[in-house]
């Protein structure tokens, strides 16, 4: 990268925008029964991991992978039962966030592609009616 190119992360507005989007994202999972059900009780540490994973894979600081390793995202989510449906609505919910604290392009569009193969990427329950694609059989 040149001196010129700014990461995502720097391009909207470094920790603060990761932060508000974070608190938007939660915001939207406590009130969304059945996302919510998927979820500890506790729902601050899951903020704390997912704004430094966050900030870090969009090219802030490190400290994710300083305290907690390697990311390996569908690992830490085995625990939880992640079916289409609450992947969909992550997703709602995590696009929503980006458009509601005004992610500008073009990181909105960067963030946007990651965050739909990320929400396809942890469905982790498949219902007898689903193949592994998410097609109604």
């Amino acid at each position: 990268m040149s001196s010129e190119e700014q990461t995502i992360y720097e391009l909207v507005g470094g920790d603060e925008t990761f932060q508000a989007l974070v608190d938007e994202f939660y915001k939207r999972v406590e009130v969304d029964e059945n996302l919510r059900a998927i979820f500890p009780e506790d729902l601050e540490p899951g903020k704390h991991w997912q704004f430094l994973f966050l900030r870090q894979f969009f090219g802030g600081p490190s400290d994710y992978m300083v305290e907690r390793g390697h990311p390996r995202l569908r690992m830490r989510h085995a625990p939880f039962s992640v079916d289409e449906s609450a992947g969909k609505a992550w997703l709602s919910h995590m696009l929503a966030s980006i458009d509601v604290i005004g992610i500008k392009e073009p990181s909105r569009s960067a963030m946007r592609s990651y965050f739909e193969r990320a929400a396809s990427h942890m469905i982790n329950t498949y219902l007898p009616n689903e193949d592994t694609d998410g097609d109604a059989q």
